[in-house]
Protein backbone atom coordinates (compact mmCIF):
# COMPACT_ATOMS: atom_id res chain seq x y z
CA UNK A 1 0.00 0.00 0.00
CA UNK A 2 0.93 3.59 -0.42
CA UNK A 3 2.33 4.91 2.80
CA UNK A 4 1.40 8.52 4.04
CA UNK A 5 3.11 9.91 7.22
CA UNK A 6 0.78 10.77 10.08
CA UNK A 7 2.92 12.88 12.44
CA UNK A 8 0.48 12.79 15.27
CA UNK A 9 0.27 8.89 15.23
CA UNK A 10 4.02 9.20 15.01
CA UNK A 11 4.73 10.95 17.68
CA UNK A 12 2.34 9.29 20.00
CA UNK A 13 4.14 6.02 18.84
CA UNK A 14 7.48 6.99 19.93
CA UNK A 15 6.23 8.08 23.31
CA UNK A 16 4.52 5.12 23.31
CA UNK A 17 7.56 3.23 23.03
CA UNK A 18 9.84 4.86 25.07
CA UNK A 19 7.00 4.59 27.88
CA UNK A 20 7.17 0.48 27.50
CA UNK A 21 10.59 0.55 27.61
CA UNK A 22 10.42 2.20 30.93
CA UNK A 23 8.44 -0.77 31.86
CA UNK A 24 11.32 -2.70 32.48
CA UNK A 25 13.55 -0.65 34.48
CA UNK A 26 10.31 -0.55 36.52
CA UNK A 27 10.35 -3.78 37.05
CA UNK A 28 13.97 -3.70 38.48
CA UNK A 29 12.65 -1.76 41.09
CA UNK A 30 9.56 -3.52 41.77
CA UNK A 31 11.35 -7.24 41.99
CA UNK A 32 14.51 -5.70 43.46
CA UNK A 33 12.25 -4.06 46.40
CA UNK A 34 10.64 -7.77 47.06
CA UNK A 35 13.88 -9.66 47.52
CA UNK A 36 16.16 -9.27 50.46
CA UNK A 37 19.11 -6.97 50.27
CA UNK A 38 21.53 -9.30 49.67
CA UNK A 39 19.94 -10.11 46.16
CA UNK A 40 18.91 -6.74 45.00
CA UNK A 41 21.36 -6.07 42.45
CA UNK A 42 21.33 -9.45 41.01
CA UNK A 43 17.36 -9.30 40.12
CA UNK A 44 17.21 -5.45 38.70
CA UNK A 45 20.40 -7.01 36.75
CA UNK A 46 18.11 -10.00 35.72
CA UNK A 47 15.97 -7.01 33.61
CA UNK A 48 18.87 -4.83 32.45
CA UNK A 49 20.30 -7.94 31.14
CA UNK A 50 17.49 -8.79 29.16
CA UNK A 51 16.76 -5.49 27.83
CA UNK A 52 20.64 -5.75 26.07
CA UNK A 53 20.16 -9.13 25.03
CA UNK A 54 16.48 -9.41 23.16
CA UNK A 55 17.22 -5.92 22.15
CA UNK A 56 20.01 -7.06 19.77
CA UNK A 57 18.18 -10.54 19.05
CA UNK A 58 15.03 -8.15 17.72
CA UNK A 59 16.78 -6.01 15.36
CA UNK A 60 19.31 -9.38 14.08
CA UNK A 61 16.11 -11.88 13.56
CA UNK A 62 13.63 -11.80 15.94
CA UNK A 63 11.38 -9.02 14.24
CA UNK A 64 11.79 -11.43 11.34
CA UNK A 65 10.54 -14.74 13.32
CA UNK A 66 7.40 -12.58 14.30
CA UNK A 67 6.41 -10.92 12.08
CA UNK A 68 7.66 -12.48 8.62
CA UNK A 69 5.14 -14.75 6.86
CA UNK A 70 4.74 -18.24 7.91
CA UNK A 71 2.07 -20.13 9.38
CA UNK A 72 4.02 -22.18 12.92
CA UNK A 73 7.08 -19.17 12.49
CA UNK A 74 7.92 -15.61 10.55
CA UNK A 75 10.25 -15.96 7.80
CA UNK A 76 13.21 -13.81 8.80
CA UNK A 77 14.52 -13.57 5.22
CA UNK A 78 14.80 -9.62 4.61
CA UNK A 79 14.44 -8.52 7.87
CA UNK A 80 18.01 -8.94 9.31
CA UNK A 81 19.64 -5.61 11.31
CA UNK A 82 16.04 -4.15 9.79
CA UNK A 83 17.58 -1.81 7.45
CA UNK A 84 16.21 -0.27 4.81
CA UNK A 85 13.42 -1.42 5.01
CA UNK A 86 10.03 0.17 3.55
CA UNK A 87 7.21 2.10 5.57
CA UNK A 88 4.83 0.65 3.38
CA UNK A 89 5.33 -2.47 5.38
CA UNK A 90 5.13 -1.34 8.85
CA UNK A 91 2.80 -2.88 11.26
CA UNK A 92 0.82 0.35 10.88
CA UNK A 93 1.28 1.57 7.83
CA UNK A 94 -2.79 2.64 7.37
CA UNK A 95 -2.09 4.52 10.59
CA UNK A 96 1.01 6.06 9.10
CA UNK A 97 3.43 5.12 11.59
CA UNK A 98 7.08 4.60 10.39
CA UNK A 99 8.40 0.58 10.44
CA UNK A 100 11.42 1.28 12.23
CA UNK A 101 9.04 3.35 14.88
CA UNK A 102 6.87 -0.12 15.08
CA UNK A 103 9.36 -2.54 15.37
CA UNK A 104 11.13 -0.29 18.15
CA UNK A 105 7.99 -0.71 19.86
CA UNK A 106 7.10 -3.89 19.45
CA UNK A 107 10.99 -4.33 20.70
CA UNK A 108 9.73 -3.05 24.25
CA UNK A 109 7.48 -5.84 24.30
CA UNK A 110 9.18 -8.54 23.84
CA UNK A 111 12.06 -7.22 26.59
CA UNK A 112 9.71 -6.79 29.31
CA UNK A 113 8.31 -10.24 28.59
CA UNK A 114 11.14 -11.93 29.42
CA UNK A 115 12.26 -10.06 32.24
CA UNK A 116 8.66 -10.55 34.00
CA UNK A 117 9.91 -14.34 34.35
CA UNK A 118 12.80 -13.25 36.51
CA UNK A 119 10.70 -12.93 39.44
CA UNK A 120 10.00 -16.83 39.30
CA UNK A 121 13.88 -17.46 40.10
CA UNK A 122 14.93 -15.06 42.50
CA UNK A 123 17.74 -15.71 45.05
CA UNK A 124 18.78 -18.59 43.45
CA UNK A 125 19.73 -18.44 39.44
CA UNK A 126 23.02 -18.42 38.26
CA UNK A 127 23.46 -15.23 36.17
CA UNK A 128 25.27 -16.43 33.11
CA UNK A 129 22.64 -19.35 33.36
CA UNK A 130 20.10 -16.56 33.06
CA UNK A 131 21.29 -14.83 30.12
CA UNK A 132 21.51 -18.32 28.43
CA UNK A 133 17.63 -18.74 29.33
CA UNK A 134 16.80 -15.06 27.56
CA UNK A 135 18.23 -15.38 24.46
CA UNK A 136 16.94 -19.30 23.97
CA UNK A 137 12.91 -18.32 25.35
CA UNK A 138 12.52 -15.64 23.70
CA UNK A 139 13.54 -17.07 20.33
CA UNK A 140 11.76 -20.54 21.19
CA UNK A 141 8.53 -19.31 22.73
CA UNK A 142 8.60 -15.50 22.64
CA UNK A 143 9.03 -15.13 19.20
CA UNK A 144 6.47 -18.02 17.84
CA UNK A 145 3.83 -16.89 20.22
CA UNK A 146 3.60 -13.74 19.24
CA UNK A 147 3.65 -14.51 15.98
CA UNK A 148 0.86 -17.21 16.19
CA UNK A 149 -1.61 -14.38 17.84
CA UNK A 150 -0.15 -11.14 16.47
CA UNK A 151 2.12 -12.08 13.07
CA UNK A 152 -0.71 -14.13 11.06
CA UNK A 153 0.17 -17.49 12.65
CA UNK A 154 -1.97 -20.31 14.10
CA UNK A 155 -3.67 -18.52 16.64
CA UNK A 156 -4.76 -15.31 14.97
CA UNK A 157 -7.43 -14.08 12.85
CA UNK A 158 -9.22 -16.84 10.87
CA UNK A 159 -7.24 -19.30 12.47
CA UNK A 160 -8.25 -23.09 12.08
CA UNK A 161 -8.73 -23.81 15.53
CA UNK A 162 -10.97 -21.70 17.09
CA UNK A 163 -14.37 -20.76 15.75
CA UNK A 164 -13.74 -16.83 16.41
CA UNK A 165 -11.35 -15.00 16.02
CA UNK A 166 -9.60 -14.49 19.89
CA UNK A 167 -8.45 -11.28 21.08
CA UNK A 168 -5.70 -10.28 22.66
CA UNK A 169 -5.24 -6.48 22.58
CA UNK A 170 -2.02 -5.95 23.96
CA UNK A 171 -0.41 -9.11 25.32
CA UNK A 172 -2.58 -11.15 27.64
CA UNK A 173 -1.70 -14.58 25.92
CA UNK A 174 1.84 -13.56 23.95
CA UNK A 175 2.92 -11.60 27.21
CA UNK A 176 1.56 -12.71 30.34
CA UNK A 177 0.29 -16.30 30.37
CA UNK A 178 3.60 -16.85 28.15
CA UNK A 179 5.58 -15.50 31.03
CA UNK A 180 3.42 -16.94 33.71
CA UNK A 181 3.61 -20.60 32.78
CA UNK A 182 7.72 -19.83 31.96
CA UNK A 183 7.90 -19.04 35.47
CA UNK A 184 6.02 -21.89 37.19
CA UNK A 185 8.13 -24.16 34.57
CA UNK A 186 11.62 -22.25 36.00
CA UNK A 187 10.36 -22.64 39.77
CA UNK A 188 9.66 -26.15 39.37
CA UNK A 189 13.13 -26.98 37.99
CA UNK A 190 15.33 -24.97 40.30
CA UNK A 191 13.38 -25.96 43.37
CA UNK A 192 12.99 -24.30 46.50
CA UNK A 193 14.71 -21.41 48.87
CA UNK A 194 16.60 -22.50 51.35
CA UNK A 195 14.18 -21.93 54.09
CA UNK A 196 11.13 -21.95 51.78
CA UNK A 197 7.65 -22.43 53.61
CA UNK A 198 9.79 -21.87 57.42
CA UNK A 199 11.18 -18.21 56.85
CA UNK A 200 9.16 -15.42 55.63
CA UNK A 201 11.61 -13.84 53.15
CA UNK A 202 10.13 -10.57 53.61
CA UNK A 203 10.58 -7.32 50.82
CA UNK A 204 13.46 -5.82 51.90
CA UNK A 205 12.75 -2.12 50.65
CA UNK A 206 8.61 -1.67 50.28
CA UNK A 207 8.78 2.10 48.93
CA UNK A 208 11.28 0.37 46.33
CA UNK A 209 7.59 -1.75 45.49
CA UNK A 210 5.91 1.10 45.33
CA UNK A 211 8.32 3.26 43.36
CA UNK A 212 8.27 0.21 41.14
CA UNK A 213 4.40 0.14 41.02
CA UNK A 214 4.02 3.42 39.87
CA UNK A 215 6.33 3.64 36.96
CA UNK A 216 5.26 0.09 35.51
CA UNK A 217 1.75 1.52 35.87
CA UNK A 218 2.93 4.63 34.01
CA UNK A 219 4.69 2.92 31.70
CA UNK A 220 1.32 0.77 30.93
CA UNK A 221 -0.45 3.69 29.04
CA UNK A 222 2.10 3.36 26.34
CA UNK A 223 1.59 -0.59 26.63
CA UNK A 224 -1.89 -0.43 26.38
CA UNK A 225 -3.18 2.48 24.87
CA UNK A 226 -0.27 2.27 22.26
CA UNK A 227 -1.20 -1.27 21.19
CA UNK A 228 -3.90 0.65 18.68
CA UNK A 229 -1.07 1.84 17.02
CA UNK A 230 -2.60 5.43 16.76
CA UNK A 231 -4.09 8.44 18.69
CA UNK A 232 -7.69 7.84 18.11
CA UNK A 233 -10.77 7.04 19.82
CA UNK A 234 -9.95 3.37 20.50
CA UNK A 235 -6.62 4.18 21.74
CA UNK A 236 -8.44 6.86 24.25
CA UNK A 237 -10.57 3.99 25.68
CA UNK A 238 -7.80 1.68 26.37
CA UNK A 239 -5.89 4.83 28.28
CA UNK A 240 -9.10 4.90 30.22
CA UNK A 241 -9.67 1.52 30.97
CA UNK A 242 -5.49 1.26 31.79
CA UNK A 243 -6.64 3.65 34.64
CA UNK A 244 -9.86 1.77 36.08
CA UNK A 245 -8.86 -1.48 35.90
CA UNK A 246 -5.80 -1.33 38.33
CA UNK A 247 -7.21 1.02 40.80
CA UNK A 248 -10.18 -1.30 41.26
CA UNK A 249 -7.73 -4.42 41.40
CA UNK A 250 -6.18 -2.30 44.49
CA UNK A 251 -9.24 -2.42 46.25
CA UNK A 252 -9.87 -6.13 45.85
CA UNK A 253 -6.36 -7.53 46.70
CA UNK A 254 -6.51 -5.00 49.88
CA UNK A 255 -10.09 -6.23 50.55
CA UNK A 256 -8.68 -10.06 50.63
CA UNK A 257 -5.89 -8.98 52.69
CA UNK A 258 -8.18 -7.29 54.96
CA UNK A 259 -10.70 -10.25 55.84
CA UNK A 260 -7.75 -12.47 55.31
CA UNK A 261 -4.43 -10.90 57.25
CA UNK A 262 -6.62 -8.17 59.21
CA UNK A 263 -4.58 -5.61 57.60
CA UNK A 264 -4.11 -3.83 53.88
CA UNK A 265 -0.49 -3.68 52.99
CA UNK A 266 1.25 -1.49 50.95
CA UNK A 267 2.68 -4.59 49.37
CA UNK A 268 -0.77 -5.52 48.19
CA UNK A 269 -1.67 -2.61 46.92
CA UNK A 270 1.52 -2.56 44.67
CA UNK A 271 0.80 -6.20 43.61
CA UNK A 272 -2.96 -4.95 43.18
CA UNK A 273 -2.02 -2.43 40.62
CA UNK A 274 0.01 -4.71 38.57
CA UNK A 275 -2.47 -7.82 38.72
CA UNK A 276 -5.21 -5.13 37.24
CA UNK A 277 -3.15 -3.92 34.99
CA UNK A 278 -2.35 -7.76 33.72
CA UNK A 279 -5.94 -8.49 33.60
CA UNK A 280 -6.71 -5.78 31.47
CA UNK A 281 -3.87 -6.02 29.15
CA UNK A 282 -5.55 -8.04 26.31
CA UNK A 283 -9.11 -6.70 26.99
CA UNK A 284 -7.73 -2.73 27.09
CA UNK A 285 -9.76 -1.97 23.89
CA UNK A 286 -12.69 -4.44 23.79
CA UNK A 287 -14.59 -3.56 27.27
CA UNK A 288 -16.22 -0.85 28.39
CA UNK A 289 -15.58 1.26 31.89
CA UNK A 290 -17.94 -1.17 33.32
CA UNK A 291 -16.19 -4.40 32.00
CA UNK A 292 -13.07 -2.84 32.85
CA UNK A 293 -14.30 -2.24 36.63
CA UNK A 294 -15.63 -5.84 36.83
CA UNK A 295 -12.45 -7.59 35.25
CA UNK A 296 -9.95 -5.35 37.50
CA UNK A 297 -11.89 -6.33 40.64
CA UNK A 298 -11.90 -10.47 39.92
CA UNK A 299 -8.32 -9.91 39.33
CA UNK A 300 -7.34 -8.30 42.11
CA UNK A 301 -9.28 -10.47 44.62
CA UNK A 302 -8.16 -14.09 42.46
CA UNK A 303 -4.43 -12.99 42.38
CA UNK A 304 -4.45 -12.14 45.87
CA UNK A 305 -5.52 -15.35 47.08
CA UNK A 306 -3.60 -17.24 43.96
CA UNK A 307 0.08 -15.91 45.31
CA UNK A 308 -0.30 -18.43 48.31
CA UNK A 309 -0.82 -21.47 45.89
CA UNK A 310 2.70 -21.55 45.49
CA UNK A 311 2.90 -22.70 50.04
CA UNK A 312 -0.02 -25.33 49.49
CA UNK A 313 1.58 -26.75 46.43
CA UNK A 314 5.12 -26.56 47.01
CA UNK A 315 6.49 -24.64 44.37
CA UNK A 316 8.83 -21.31 45.09
CA UNK A 317 7.65 -18.71 42.49
CA UNK A 318 9.72 -16.37 44.36
CA UNK A 319 8.03 -12.56 43.30
CA UNK A 320 4.80 -14.05 42.67
CA UNK A 321 4.93 -14.02 38.62
CA UNK A 322 2.53 -17.32 38.55
CA UNK A 323 0.03 -15.56 41.27
CA UNK A 324 0.12 -12.43 39.09
CA UNK A 325 1.42 -12.93 35.39
CA UNK A 326 -0.43 -16.64 34.96
CA UNK A 327 -3.67 -16.38 37.20
CA UNK A 328 -3.89 -12.24 36.18
CA UNK A 329 -3.35 -12.89 32.28
CA UNK A 330 -5.88 -16.10 32.12
CA UNK A 331 -8.48 -14.03 34.14
CA UNK A 332 -8.19 -10.99 31.54
CA UNK A 333 -7.86 -13.16 28.38
CA UNK A 334 -11.18 -15.36 29.38
CA UNK A 335 -13.41 -12.39 30.93
CA UNK A 336 -13.08 -10.94 27.41
CA UNK A 337 -15.51 -13.87 26.18
CA UNK A 338 -17.86 -12.57 28.92
CA UNK A 339 -17.46 -8.55 28.75
CA UNK A 340 -16.40 -7.57 25.33
CA UNK A 341 -18.64 -4.98 23.94
CA UNK A 342 -17.22 -4.26 20.24
CA UNK A 343 -19.43 -1.85 18.13
CA UNK A 344 -19.83 -2.45 14.07
CA UNK A 345 -16.96 -0.68 12.49
CA UNK A 346 -14.24 -0.35 15.22
CA UNK A 347 -10.68 -0.49 14.24
CA UNK A 348 -8.06 -3.00 15.52
CA UNK A 349 -4.24 -1.59 16.48
CA UNK A 350 -4.85 1.11 13.74
CA UNK A 351 -4.71 -1.10 11.07
CA UNK A 352 -8.05 -0.20 8.98
CA UNK A 353 -9.38 -3.53 9.44
CA UNK A 354 -13.12 -3.72 10.42
CA UNK A 355 -13.95 -6.28 13.40
CA UNK A 356 -16.83 -8.45 12.86
CA UNK A 357 -18.19 -7.40 16.08
CA UNK A 358 -17.28 -10.49 18.76
CA UNK A 359 -19.71 -9.67 21.68
CA UNK A 360 -18.81 -11.06 24.90
CA UNK A 361 -21.90 -13.93 26.35
CA UNK A 362 -22.95 -10.84 28.96
CA UNK A 363 -23.56 -8.74 25.57
CA UNK A 364 -25.36 -11.22 23.49
CA UNK A 365 -22.39 -12.83 21.47
CA UNK A 366 -23.47 -16.11 23.04
CA UNK A 367 -20.75 -18.60 24.56
CA UNK A 368 -18.36 -18.70 21.10
CA UNK A 369 -15.92 -16.21 21.86
CA UNK A 370 -15.76 -17.74 25.74
CA UNK A 371 -14.68 -20.89 24.19
CA UNK A 372 -12.19 -19.08 22.12
CA UNK A 373 -10.32 -17.28 24.55
CA UNK A 374 -9.89 -20.09 26.79
CA UNK A 375 -8.96 -22.42 24.63
CA UNK A 376 -6.05 -20.16 22.64
CA UNK A 377 -5.23 -19.28 26.52
CA UNK A 378 -4.77 -23.12 27.52
CA UNK A 379 -2.52 -23.69 24.19
CA UNK A 380 -0.19 -21.03 25.07
CA UNK A 381 0.25 -22.52 28.64
CA UNK A 382 0.68 -25.64 27.26
CA UNK A 383 3.28 -24.35 25.05
CA UNK A 384 5.56 -21.94 27.02
CA UNK A 385 5.40 -24.49 29.94
CA UNK A 386 6.77 -27.42 27.84
CA UNK A 387 9.21 -25.13 26.11
CA UNK A 388 10.54 -23.36 29.14
CA UNK A 389 10.84 -26.43 30.97
CA UNK A 390 13.10 -28.10 27.88
CA UNK A 391 15.26 -24.93 27.90
CA UNK A 392 15.76 -25.04 31.46
CA UNK A 393 16.87 -29.01 31.32
CA UNK A 394 19.08 -28.27 28.38
CA UNK A 395 21.18 -25.50 30.20
CA UNK A 396 20.85 -27.18 33.68
CA UNK A 397 22.52 -30.17 32.12
CA UNK A 398 25.38 -28.09 30.29
CA UNK A 399 26.46 -25.71 33.22
CA UNK A 400 23.77 -25.78 35.62
CA UNK A 401 20.71 -23.66 36.78
CA UNK A 402 21.35 -22.67 40.94
CA UNK A 403 24.09 -21.25 42.81
CA UNK A 404 25.22 -23.15 45.43
CA UNK A 405 24.17 -23.22 49.19
CA UNK A 406 26.60 -20.98 50.65
CA UNK A 407 26.03 -18.30 47.57
CA UNK A 408 22.30 -18.67 48.63
CA UNK A 409 23.29 -18.09 52.08
CA UNK A 410 25.51 -15.62 51.86
CA UNK A 411 24.07 -13.43 48.92
CA UNK A 412 24.24 -13.64 45.52
CA UNK A 413 24.91 -10.14 44.59
CA UNK A 414 28.68 -9.95 45.93
CA UNK A 415 29.24 -13.61 44.39
CA UNK A 416 27.24 -12.87 40.73
CA UNK A 417 28.32 -9.34 40.55
CA UNK A 418 31.50 -8.64 43.00
CA UNK A 419 29.14 -5.66 44.59
CA UNK A 420 26.72 -5.27 47.48
CA UNK A 421 23.18 -2.77 47.04
CA UNK A 422 24.26 -0.70 50.45
CA UNK A 423 27.57 -0.73 52.89
CA UNK A 424 27.61 -1.61 56.20
CA UNK A 425 27.41 1.59 58.93
CA UNK A 426 31.10 2.82 59.64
Amino acid sequence: MDFTLDSGNTAWMIVATALVLLMTPGLAFFYGGMVRAKSVLNMMMMSFISIAIVGVIWVVYGYGLTFGSGDLIGNPSGFFGLNEMSDADSLAAGSGVPFLVMAGFQATFAIITVALISGSVADRMKFGAWSAFVALWVTLSYFPVAHAVWGGGLLGWDNPITASSPIDFAGGTVVHINAGAAGLALALLLGTRKGFGKEPFKPHNLPYVMLGAALLWFGWFGFNAGSEFAADATAGRAFLNTVVAPAVAILGWLIVEQIRDGKPTSLGAASGIVAGLVAITPAAASVDTWGAIAIGFIAGVLCAMAVGLKYKFGYDDSLDVVGVHLVGGLVGTILIGLFANLDEGTTWAGAGDELVPMNGLFYGGGATQLVTQTVVALIVVVFSFVVTYVIGLIIKAIGGLRVSEDIEVSGIDLAAHGETAYEEAK
